[in-house]
């Protein structure tokens, strides 16, 4: 053990690999470097984090900053510093911008944007397109690419590929883990007139029903075994999808979101209105139920945000011309804890969702636990801290949560990442740092 660190976080309860502990952690180069009782040895900085819990670094895997879309006002670094003081240490930023990331160029272009903009470690998804399908292999492996995401089904921006054909070339093309929108385009545009014959809000998860979704993910688990290629389904719906996908482990990880286990329709719809539409929809509490009988079972591998921001201008119009989509980044951690409290699941199981499990799913490289050698990406959270989520909380530029109002207990106090301090008490600290996140199968 030497003699001096650059940071040590002392006092705290550390969630370990071997269980939670009252351990201190010395941080040297970023890195973890010891872990233990560290009272004695000298340090340049100390955090004391008596009565708090120390969580792996929260890794939110599914994320849509937008930018340079002006329409949608979200950009890297706004979007990053939301994550940061919500307790989030790293991002994947989803490929469905304007333009779309479908490209080698792209991703550079997305990278360069994020250099001395973004608050916390970040890679981007490649959009899988028809005409990209040959390049994936090569594009799955660049530098900060997080993998290949593919939409099944319309959703914002323009990338689809729907039928059987394109999403078998899809899943030949390359060997990462295919992130996947899993909707039925064909039922979608079959079901399109009844959104036109009466345009609302509650309309949403009749349009987009658990038929569409679960017809589009039994075409995509077929077509995966086919290949013999790794998905991941990202924000899973449905109970007939759980049931078909815990069937299916040997390939298939599963992503469930923080709104579609806290909200439920049709109260959702008749609160926020469109401020509740995302795709897929916001469901019934049947499926809600079994969305959490899904996180207790182990069929759910982790939590994603979804993180979609949209101006308040644009949710407010029609139905049939507002965007699908809420902000979420910031508040996953607050609402997780809530659910720790009020019993539905253990913190051991958060830190499993939101940190081992992205990174055994995407092959993440030196993160997702507290361990000597690894990142020094640290969530330092209160769960006897109560507080109600508020609008003026958000700092993603669309200024508002579908959670505002809401009590919650538990609370993010500190976001370190590779050891240094970049959020405490609900405030930024130094300057944006994020570097852009390491994997195994492509170093």
């Amino acid at each position: 053990m030497a003699d001096r660190y650059d940071l040590i976080v002392e006092g705290g309860t550390c969630l370990t690999p071997g269980g939670a502990a009252d351990v201190d952690i010395g941080v040297r180069a970023g890195r973890i470097a010891a872990i233990g009782s560290l009272a004695n040895i000298d340090a340049e900085q100390r955090f004391r984090a008596d009565k708090l819990h120390v969580l792996p670094g929260v890794v939110d895997t599914q994320v849509h900053f937008r930018e340079p879309g002006a329409e949608h006002k979200e950009d890297l670094e706004s979007g990053t510093r939301a994550a940061v003081l919500g307790g989030v240490t790293a991002v994947f930023e989803m490929p469905n911008t304007r333009p779309a990331t479908t490209s080698a160029e792209r991703l550079a272009d997305k990278l360069a944007r994020a250099s001395g903009r973004a608050w916390c470690d970040h890679a981007f998804f490649v959009g899988a397109t028809p005409e990209n399908t040959p390049d994936l292999a090569e594009l799955e492996r660049l530098p900060g690419c997080s993998g290949v995401k593919m939409f099944m089904g319309s959703s914002t921006g323009d990338l689809l590929v729907a039928d059987d054909a394109g999403v078998a070339g899809v899943l030949t093309s390359g060997s990462r883990r295919v992130a996947v929108h899993s909707e039925d385009e064909a039922r979608l545009k079959e079901r399109q007139a009844l959104i036109e014959a009466e345009a609302t809000a509650h309309m949403h998860p009749v349009w987009r029903d658990e038929i569409t979704a679960l017809a589009a993910t039994q075409r995509l688990v077929k077509l995966a075994e086919e290949a013999g290629r790794r998905i991941h389904v990202l924000h899973t719906t449905t109970a007939e999808e759980m049931a078909l996908l815990a069937g299916h482990k040997r390939i298939a990880t599963v992503e469930v979101t923080p709104q579609h286990l806290t909200l439920a329709a049709p109260d959702c719809y008749d609160r926020l209105g469109n401020y509740a539409r995302m795709n897929p929809p916001i469901r019934d509490g049947r499926h809600r139920d079994a969305l959490w009988a899904a996180v207790r079972d182990g069929i759910v591998d982790v939590i994603g945000s979804d993180h979609a921001p949209h101006a308040r201008e644009e949710k407010e119009k029609s139905y049939s011309e507002s965007p699908s989509g809420m902000p979420g980044v910031q508040t996953l951690v607050p609402i997780m804890l809530d659910h720790v409290n009020r019993g539905r699941l253990s913190l051991e199981r958060v830190v499993d969702l939101t940190s081992a499990g992205p990174a055994r799913i995407y092959g993440i490289a030196g993160k997702g636990r507290i361990a000597v050698g690894y990142d020094a990406d640290l969530t330092i959270v209160d769960l006897a801290h109560k507080r109600t989520i508020d609008n003026d909380w958000i700092a993603s530029k669309c200024s508002w949560t579908p959670f505002d109002g809401v009590a919650v207990t538990g609370w993010p106090k500190a976001t370190v990442i590779r050891g240094s301090i970049v959020m405490r008490e609900d405030e930024t600290l130094g300057a944006p740092d994020g570097q852009p996140v390491r994997f195994l199968e492509t170093l």
